[in-house]
């Protein structure tokens, strides 16, 4: 039984979103169980998808939080 935990960040995939929505979500959960299926032939019904929203400030990468990161990479600073 694989269990497959996505995260993503919670900014939108478009201008004025804030988070993923249902609708991709749901591509996402049909998408890695169908990859699943193809390339481990694991049964649909026996996998498991679980998407996490990480908000901006809880994630960061180059040493800074995200926001800062890239708002240095920006300027030309990171």
């Amino acid at each position: 039984m694989p269990m497959v935990n996505i995260q993503v960040t919670r900014e939108g995939s478009g201008p004025g979103r804030d988070s993923v929505t249902a609708e991709e979500k749901a591509a996402l959960i049909a998408g890695v169980s169908q990859l699943l299926l193809d390339v481990l032939h694991k049964p649909l019904e026996s996998t498991f998808v679980v998407i996490d929203e990480v908000e901006t400030e809880n994630w960061g990468w180059g040493g800074l939080p995200a926001l800062e990161y890239r708002r240095r990479r920006a300027a030309g600073q990171a």
